[in-house]
């Protein structure tokens, strides 16, 4: 595909703005590096350390086991980020533009209210916890702790947090080249410095590692419902933390070069990625064993143990750098181009993080206080399920209806008769297909008899939306695009 294919010549204003436009292959600066970071942010995060250490403890399961089961999983996002990434590349369309390829012109607002909604509230809840690390790099220099709290938030604690607002702002505000030279050292370093940290523990921790090492790899088989049941639940575990970014994947994937370095940095970043940092942890939980007693599994837990200056001071710049990047990654650009896509001629990429910003500060500010006391599982998991139909829908109607051909210039017309118009801009039976499969994924969250599938609603979700969609639109010659 030429760049002249890409460019738009006739141009809907409620349907278009320069954010949202097709990017030609020359403007496109990304490779298998810039997309090997991505995920090296997203899993190298404070949450993402947590959830890998947490996984060969919480379910009696022999280490062997989870490791192939956390590289299994890596294979399965691999696979789903390939074929949502892909029309991306061809066509350099975002999420919000490419679901209109099934959703319909004005139908595809939908999907990208949900999943901005989702993404605004966890941008809210990262920036809050990458203000901890802030915190306590400050803590650690001038010797501050506890003092009066506001909404839970000491002074030191509320500085950190407005601070790393303003700092992410301002990142944002400079643009996606910024963002990727941010993320392009953000991952090295973070794993440099967990390399050392696991070296450090190794070192102090000397000939009793091992042999902690060898206890978590047994397994106890405590986990309810057996070996084969832990399995299933560690890898819909390590599917459900990456499904956010599954679905948008395309707001990324339109700057890399071509679909080869789309899939190198997918598979270097994902399987590869994923199975060496959950190692690194491994290595550091059972060294806590040895050294404190006990497994830590929060990194800030485990240097403050270690109570070593300089050690905390780069932990708390790395684990900063790290939960930033994936805050960027997973929860700031996605709602910037969803709500830019919703009235593209008012809000732009820059606008739409902004607003994005805005609200999420007082997700963030009422994090300790009021919102962690409530509970937050069911709400995401619940909206995620929502969501889960649409990428079934979306690569349905893409490879199996549409035949991998995209009309560029329908994407952004909304005159009646125009291939993406459907009824009034809205594709009913993709409608039909989201909500009957919502349904299903929804209960897989809700209702406790379903319980044993809550861990793989949003695969559930996807694969119903599939097959509904593709049975109602089965045959339908005039939805493909000539």
């Amino acid at each position: 595909m030429t760049d002249q294919n890409l460019e738009i010549q006739r141009i809907d204003s409620s349907l278009y703005n320069a954010d949202l436009a097709p990017i030609p292959r020359h403007k496109r600066s990304w490779g298998w590096f810039e997309i090997f970071n991505v995920w090296s942010n997203d899993i190298q995060s404070l949450f993402g350390y947590t959830l890998a250490a947490s996984l060969f403890l919480n379910y009696g399961l022999n280490g062997w086991a989870v490791m192939a089961a956390i590289i299994l999983a890596g294979f399965v996002v691999m696979l789903l980020v390939n074929l949502s990434g892909a029309p991306s590349v061809r066509y350099g369309i975002p999420f919000p533009v490419m679901a209109r390829l099934s959703m319909g012109v004005f139908g595809a607002n939908f999907p990208a209210m949900i999943r901005a909604i989702v993404a605004i509230f966890w941008y809210g809840v990262q920036t809050y916890f990458a203000s901890t690390a802030l915190a306590l790099l400050i803590n650690s220099l001038f010797g501050i702790s506890g003092g009066a709290q506001f909404l839970g938030l000491t002074f030191v604690g509320w500085l950190s947090f407005v601070l790393v607002w303003i700092f992410q702002i301002m990142l944002f505000w400079r643009g996606i080249e910024q963002i990727r030279r941010f993320l392009n050292w953000a991952g090295p370093f973070v794993y440099v410095v967990m390399i050392v940290l696991a070296i450090i523990i190794w070192v102090q921790a000397g000939d009793a590692l091992l042999p902690a090492i060898d206890t978590i790899f047994s397994g106890t088989g405590s986990y309810a419902g057996g070996s084969v049941a832990a399995f299933i639940a560690i890898t819909g575990t390590m599917i459900a933390y990456f499904a956010a970014v599954v679905i948008n994947y395309g707001d990324f994937s339109r700057f890399v070069r071509s679909e080869k370095e789309m899939k190198l940095g997918n598979f270097l970043g994902l399987p590869l990625n994923v199975a060496f940092f959950s190692l690194i942890a491994l290595i550091v939980t059972a060294g806590t064993v040895v050294l404190f007693g006990e497994q830590l599994v929060n990194p800030t837990d485990i240097v403050e143990r270690v109570d070593y200056l300089p050690l905390t001071i780069i932990a708390a710049i790395t684990f900063f750098a790290a939960t930033v990047g994936i805050n960027l990654v997973a929860n700031f650009v996605p709602p910037a181009y969803d709500l830019a896509n919703l009235i593209p001629s008012k809000i732009d990429f820059r606008m739409g993080g902004l607003i994005t910003a805005i609200v999420a500060f007082f997700i963030g500010g009422l994090w300790v206080a009021i919102i962690s006391q409530i509970g937050i599982a069911g709400f995401v998991n619940t909206l995620g399920a929502i969501l889960a139909p649409v990428y079934g829908v979306m690569m349905t109607d893409y490879y199996l209806i549409k035949k991998q051909r995209i009309d560029i210039q329908a994407l952004f017309s909304s005159a009646p008769g125009s291939a993406y118009y459907y009824r009034k801009g809205w594709n009913h039976k993709a409608v039909v297909a989201f909500g009957v499969a919502a349904i299903f994924s929804i209960a897989a969250v809700w209702v406790p008899a379903l319980a044993a599938l809550s861990g793989y609603a949003w695969l559930l979700g996807a694969f119903l939306g599939a097959l509904f969609y593709y049975l109602l639109m089965k045959g339908d010659s005039t939805q493909s695009v000539r």
